[in-house]
């Protein structure tokens, strides 16, 4: 190695800090700086070639750096990759040893050397340094990227197609709120970032709102949008947040809110020992979020032995939007078939309507789309069991006895 262009940076930064002017002190120190980071993997490239590691009793050169130089193993890693960039790019290496280019350039660079390969970064490495040498690593990434596009043009198909099989997206409840999980291929995804883009650009100049909470209210926005104007598969009917709860527990919540609110410092009263509220597809609900989805929602009470009063008869096919809110109240609004936890439900006629079912409670029952399919299809029978439940069976007409926590009774 020769170390002049290294030790003309340092000399530099020297005659800098003894200068009055603060920025020439703060270019010379990151120049000084970048150089040194280069020095240092030129000369592990040669312990590396010598393999002198070996002689402090390190099997590679990850090893002794992270024993040696006390670098963490992310550090170290970085710092040997970055070896091979400086012995296969000399431009590369020049650039970065008299400081004109960062650690974080090289690191460009070695990405390049991995997915671009040698020939190609070596036919467009003197344009690609005089990018990193004006420019932010984050650039000169986009410019070895294009190169690699246009090099690799079969990767990006390969890539278009590897999304495609890693598809997925979850959306699990979790104590504090819901956690969201997938990934989405090209287009979905970026119709989704498009949709987020419009719906959390902000308000005006006077919106301070962080870029996560304004995501987060523009998606509430436009899913209390598409819901308040129904979904196709509730054929038109608004969409509810259903929340199960007894009258004791919402007069216990009432009081611990109170007592929060106005001794916010105090240690609250042990509240009575009461089932907890209940939030459709998501499960168990504090006091807080119950009074305040009682702030901002319309109730409909239920009383268990007033269920005639939801019947209807053969007077009408549809069930109301009463008599769904009953059956969800009844199902805690979980999918009625043995095993199934879906929560969008459909109104199923457990008699069909075509062979002289009606409209009445206890022949109504809440199944997901699926489920609903596979009634329809003969593969799952549903019938009551003359005691305000259902009974499930598979298509030879076996009783299904799994128990469920709907409330419905199985065969025993």
């Amino acid at each position: 190695m020769n170390p002049e262009p290294t030790i003309d940076a340092m000399r530099t930064a020297a005659q800098a800090l003894s200068s009055g002017d603060t920025r020439e002190k703060l270019h010379a120190v990151q120049a000084a700086q970048d150089a040194l980071d280069a020095a240092k993997a030129v000369l592990l490239a040669e312990l590396q070639a010598a393999r002198e590691f070996e002689l402090d009793g390190a099997s590679t050169l990850n090893t002794w750096v992270r024993n040696q130089l006390r670098l963490n193993a992310g550090q170290a890693t970085r710092l040997v990759r970055n070896v091979n960039a400086l012995r296969d790019l000399p431009l590369v290496a020049e650039a970065a040893t008299t400081g004109r280019i960062s650690a974080a350039h090289v690191q460009v660079f070695v990405y390049g050397l991995a997915h671009v390969g040698l020939e190609p970064m070596r036919e467009y490495e003197e344009a690609l340094v005089t990018i990193a040498c004006e420019r932010d690593p984050d650039e000169l990434f986009d410019a070895v990227k294009r190169l690699k596009d246009r090099t690799h043009p079969e990767d990006l198909d390969d890539a278009w197609r590897g999304g495609m099989e890693k598809e997925d997206f979850a959306v699990d409840a979790l104590p504090e709120g819901w956690h969201v999980s997938g990934f989405l291929n090209t287009l979905t995804g970026l119709k989704l970032k498009k949709v987020l883009d419009s719906v959390s650009a902000p308000h005006d100049a006077e919106d301070t709102r962080t870029g996560a909470q304004r995501r987060v209210q523009g998606l509430d926005d436009l899913l209390s949008s598409i819901l308040g104007n129904g979904l196709p598969s509730d054929k038109g009917v608004r969409p509810h947040m259903s929340v199960f709860v007894d009258a004791e527990t919402v007069e216990a919540a009432a009081e611990r809110v109170r007592q929060d609110t106005e001794h916010p410092h105090r240690v609250p009263d042990p509240m009575p020992v009461t089932e907890p509220a209940t939030l459709a597809g998501h499960g168990a609900i504090g006091p807080h979020l119950l009074m305040f989805l009682f702030c901002m929602s319309g109730i409909t009470g239920f009383v268990r032995d007033q269920d005639q009063v939801l019947n209807v008869g053969r007077t009408k096919y549809e069930p109301n939007l009463k008599q769904r809110k009953a059956v969800l109240a009844r199902q805690k609004g979980i999918c009625a078939a043995p095993g199934c936890n879906h929560t969008h439900l459909e109104v199923h006629h457990s008699v069909w309507w075509s062979l002289g079912g009606s409209t009445d409670l206890d022949q109504l029952v809440g199944l997901c789309v699926r489920c609903h399919h596979l009634v329809h299809r003969g593969l799952l029978h549903i019938s009551g069991d003359a005691v305000g439940g259902f009974v499930f069976a598979d298509r030879y007409q076996r009783p299904i006895r799994r128990r469920r926590r709907t409330g419905y009774r199985r065969a025993a």
